[in-house]
């Protein structure tokens, strides 16, 4: 669950008995390829490359690099 702490100004993911405390690039990630409103990775991948105006095959090596390390510790689900 994608939580935002108001109080501390911060964004959480949350997993079963533990939070994770994400910086401004993964936020970004996880609100562009995760969720119920997320069509597709590609087209997050597309959002994100056109946001930041980066190489294509730059973004989707570094998101896919995060989304598997978040599904490896339990923070997203596929």
């Amino acid at each position: 669950m994608l939580r935002n702490d108001r109080r501390r100004g911060q964004w959480m993911l949350m997993a079963p008995e533990r939070l994770l405390v994400l910086d401004e690039m993964a936020l970004a990630v996880v609100r562009a390829c995760v969720g119920q409103d997320v069509a597709d990775l590609a087209a997050g991948i597309d959002r994100l490359t056109a946001e930041y105006d980066a190489p294509r095959a730059e973004v989707a090596a570094d998101v896919l690099e995060l989304l598997t390390d978040l599904r490896n510790k339990g923070y997203v689900v596929t």
